[in-house]
């Protein structure tokens, strides 16, 4: 019976872990087992679970440095290997909340794939936390898209969400190959990570699961949506949001060094290009973050100098 183990990373939101390992209390395993590993990554108040969520299948390792969302996942993903050699690896965010049945979903997904690969559910926005929630009727809260695939616009350096913001009315129902998963929650094959690796540790925060998928296609895998399977997202993460210097930092960066590191030479000029308007026009976070991805200073920034 394969065996999968579910990896959160947890950074000073234990809450948020509280409540996405209580979801996972009513997970639905069939034809497959499961282990729980919570990455406590140098949270200032370390991870300690209630009793009433503590179980054998589940654990919590700590490092004392923040490894950011890659490196806390590939500790993870590691821990996983030595303790269980799982069949698959489940990315999950910590802010989020699933379906019962959506591990099987996406595990039979991939069961029909002979040469593996990794699929990503249709994920909502939590009932409450969408962008934009005074927009929709109270009765479609909860119901708005967040993620319906993804998409690479590969001319102006975005990777972007299929569906996010919309209603849900069956427009992404269809099970399709998809330019990339996204990170909030992806089934990963072993064979990916034995012949791609793990999530590259040098973007620390963003565009992780887009270099990945990236990868994985480039070796053959096939890259899927899956939307039988659903969770839904509290848009709660560790990151300081969208706008802030920390998003802004990592974000400007790490587009550009994926452009210039898997665009067409078309796109790799493009890539040049803005990061030459943004040294010249943009504001101090994203010169910073341009002048640092051209002089190839990646990996984590500390934040008193972002």
């Amino acid at each position: 019976m394969d065996h999968i183990s579910i990896i959160l990373v947890d950074y000073n939101s234990q809450e948020l872990t509280k409540m996405c390992v209580r979801s996972l209390q009513a997970l639905k395993a069939k034809n497959f087992t499961y282990s729980v590993i919570i990455v406590d990554n140098a949270s200032q108040k370390p991870v300690k679970l209630p009793k009433s969520l503590q179980d054998d299948h589940v654990h919590v390792i700590r490092s004392e440095s923040n490894l950011g969302f890659s490196g806390g996942n590939n500790l993870g993903v590691t821990y996983a290997a030595e303790h269980y050699d799982p069949d698959y690896i489940c990315l999950l965010n910590n802010d989020t909340t699933v379906d019962p049945d959506f591990l099987t979903h996406l595990h039979d997904n991939l069961k029909d794939e002979d040469s593996g690969g990794m699929v990503a559910p249709k994920i909502y926005f939590a009932k409450g936390y969408e962008y934009h929630k005074e927009a929709y009727p109270k009765s479609e809260l909860g119901n708005i898209i967040w993620y319906g695939g993804g998409a690479i616009d590969w001319p102006n350096l975005i990777a972007f969400h299929r569906g996010v913001d919309e209603i849900d009315r069956g427009q992404c129902d269809k099970t399709v190959e998809t330019d990339f998963c996204t990170g909030c929650c992806i089934l990963i094959s072993r064979e990916i990570l034995e012949t791609v690796g793990m999530l590259d540790d040098k973007l620390f925060l963003y565009y992780e699961d887009v270099d990945l998928s990236v990868r994985a296609r480039k070796k053959g895998f096939k890259v899927l949506y899956c939307p039988d399977s659903f969770i839904w997202h509290h848009n709660a993460g560790s990151s300081g949001g969208s706008g802030s210097a920390l998003h802004t930092y990592y974000q400007t960066r790490n587009r550009v060094f994926i452009g210039l590191k898997y665009g067409s030479w078309r796109v790799k000029l493009t890539s040049l290009s803005y990061a030459l308007r943004t040294l010249l026009n943009g504001n101090p976070v994203e010169k910073k973050a341009v002048s640092h991805v051209l002089s190839r200073k990646m990996g984590k920034q500390p934040y008193d100098k972002i």
